[in-house]
């Protein structure tokens, strides 16, 4: 596969609680890897050290139970088992929110298209594009209405898996937010490859983003995530994009070279900008978003 989309974590946050006379307690710059990818965190608190620490620990627990790439993983261990006893909170919440813009968005957003995905990823290893017939199969292992989840048990029909990759990166984003408000911290910018605001900047201005469309947004106390089709490819041309469409199983068709979308929550922003890549014009993304409070288009453009 050719993989051009941003991997990398970025953590900025800045004493908003403390008395101004600690205030002027040095930070801490860390620099590593989180999330599969390289991170970076600056934290300016007088106890930058151990709250970069927590910080961490929380970012690796949310990836023993989100992430699709560790083999003892809740959600790994519910898609090679079809049933997971128990699920861990955030799994439950994760999924919920899933369920939810799978329902307003009419099926685009599914996080059960994981057998189609991983259709597609081998057959590009193999130079090729899926047959007709291998993607019926694999459609006819996928539909969120066949998955049964509640506080005691997640269960899928055989052959079923899922996958969080379309909203698990804004997830980790807000439940990161989360802890580090705890902390006592304010103004904050996570970035997981979907960025989440708490606050402006330490100097009181917005956080300063620049689209992939071109231009900027200024980003306080909100959340924002962009999708493109083709930002990461199953193969070397770069035509058959990641984000499949569930009804059909076929990467989405190429309207949209990218889309913004801002919400109150990284999670919902990353889901929602994923299913409008599914859409074929601005009423239907607007409509869309019409459902969901606090959210906005902030940038579509077409593919040229």
């Amino acid at each position: 596969m050719s993989l051009s989309r941003r991997r990398f974590l970025t953590i900025t946050a800045a004493v908003a609680l403390l008395p101004a006379g600690l205030r002027a307690q040095p930070g801490r710059h860390w620099v590593g890897q989180a999330l599969g990818a390289r991170a970076s965190i600056r934290i300016d608190h007088p106890e930058a050290g151990a709250i970069t620490a927590r910080c961490l620990a929380e970012i690796d627990r949310l990836e023993n139970i989100l992430s699709l790439y560790r083999p003892g993983s809740a959600l790994a261990r519910l898609n090679r088992d079809g049933v997971l006893d128990a699920p861990p909170f955030e799994l439950l919440d994760c999924l919920s929110l899933a369920g939810a813009v799978h329902r307003a968005s009419g099926g685009l957003f599914d996080p059960t298209v994981q057998p189609l995905w991983s259709l597609w990823a081998e057959a590009a290893v193999n130079g090729r594009r899926p047959t007709p017939e291998e993607r019926r199969d694999a459609l006819a292992r996928t539909g969120w209405d066949r998955v049964r989840l509640d506080a005691a048990r997640i269960t899928l029909e055989p052959g079923m898996a899922l996958t969080l990759n379309g909203i698990g990166q804004g997830y980790v984003a807000d439940r990161v937010a989360a802890l580090l408000e705890a902390e006592g911290l304010g103004d904050i910018l996570i970035d997981t490859g979907e960025l989440r605001a708490l606050g402006g900047r330490p100097d009181g201005r917005d956080w300063p983003v620049r689209l992939a469309e071109g231009g900027a947004v200024g980003l306080r106390a909100r959340a924002l995530a962009t999708s493109a089709p083709l930002g990461t490819s199953f193969d070397e041309a770069g035509r058959d994009g990641h984000i499949l469409d569930p009804l059909s199983g076929a990467p989405a068709r190429p309207v949209w070279r990218a889309v913004s979308i801002s919400a109150p929550g990284a999670g919902l922003a990353d889901a929602l900008s994923t299913a409008a890549c599914l859409t074929a014009d601005l009423q239907e993304i607007r409509a869309l978003l019409d459902k969901f409070d606090g959210t906005r288009l902030e940038a579509a453009q077409r593919q040229a």
